[in-house]
């Protein structure tokens, strides 16, 4: 196997994000288990279209299993809780509850919101650097109610996650 032109082994995609309620609640984390394009697609009078049915490329990042176990036994007991789920990538944040509906119906299993993860995953697989996401929940998603948002104690969380990451996982060998 050819040496990487960059000396990078995994590319982390970290900040804050919504929480689809009851699964991961505003303080807790989320680390991916899937980067997904939620809204990449197209609407249609049968239902949404995922990118692949199109025959456009994909919408789905999966993290290497055994990277996401380690990362997520390096985080549990150490600071808040945190869900092992996907990660749904979108263009508009969500706003209504009928938005999260759909959201939730097409991906049962979705963890957080964010706007950048599938991005950061499709440069890295660029590069065949594996990827994660790891989202500390400030909101939950549906409905903006800023005065429910905690931005300062997601962005805490956050920054708790990485120490035992910095000292477990993310280390030389």
């Amino acid at each position: 196997m050819a040496t990487a032109p960059y000396p990078y082994d995994l590319v982390v995609s970290a900040g804050i994000g919504g929480g689809f309620a009851p699964h991961a609640p505003v303080g807790s984390l989320v680390l991916s288990d899937a980067i997904v394009a939620a809204d990449l697609g197209a609407d249609t009078p049968d239902g949404y279209l995922p990118v692949e049915r199109l025959g456009f490329g994909r919408s789905v990042h999966v993290p290497p299993p055994a990277l996401t176990a380690r990362l997520a036994a390096a985080l549990r007991g150490a600071g808040p809780p945190c869900l092992v789920a996907p990660v749904l990538t979108v263009s508009t944040v969500t706003g209504t509850a009928a938005r999260t509906a759909e959201l939730a119906a097409r991906h049962p299993r979705a963890g957080a919101e964010a706007m950048e993860g599938f991005g950061v995953a499709e440069a890295a697989a660029a590069h065949g650097v594996p990827a994660v996401e790891l989202r500390a929940v400030s909101n939950t998603v549906g409905p903006r109610d800023r005065a429910a948002w905690r931005i300062p104690e997601a962005l805490d969380a956050l920054r708790a996650a990485f120490e035992p990451l910095s000292t477990t996982v993310f280390v030389e060998d």
